[in-house]
């Protein structure tokens, strides 16, 4: 699964051929996430910690995730995302 993004133990990423509404994955230590880009809707747990970060991060970086979704659809190499710092 590409990486597009690592900050604080978090890793975001995409995959091609991946089914709609436009979201990303996440994963922190064991758990692991799906979040809707435009919605924000969560499938999954995650501790408010993270998840907290993981809102700040998307809510700042909404349209360059929404390129990423793009690029997958047209098979190509995804951009990196700065982290939240």
């Amino acid at each position: 699964m590409p990486e597009i993004c690592r900050f604080y133990g978090i890793i975001v990423f995409m995959n091609y051929n991946d089914h709609d509404p436009p979201h990303f994955h996440a994963r922190y230590q064991d758990q692991e996430i799906t979040v809707e880009i435009q919605t924000g809707i969560v499938q999954g747990t995650m501790s408010r910690r993270a998840l907290r970060m993981l809102f700040d991060w998307s809510e700042r970086y909404q349209e360059e995730l929404m390129r990423n979704w793009q690029l997958a659809r047209d098979k190509q190499p995804f951009e990196k995302i700065p982290p939240l710092v």
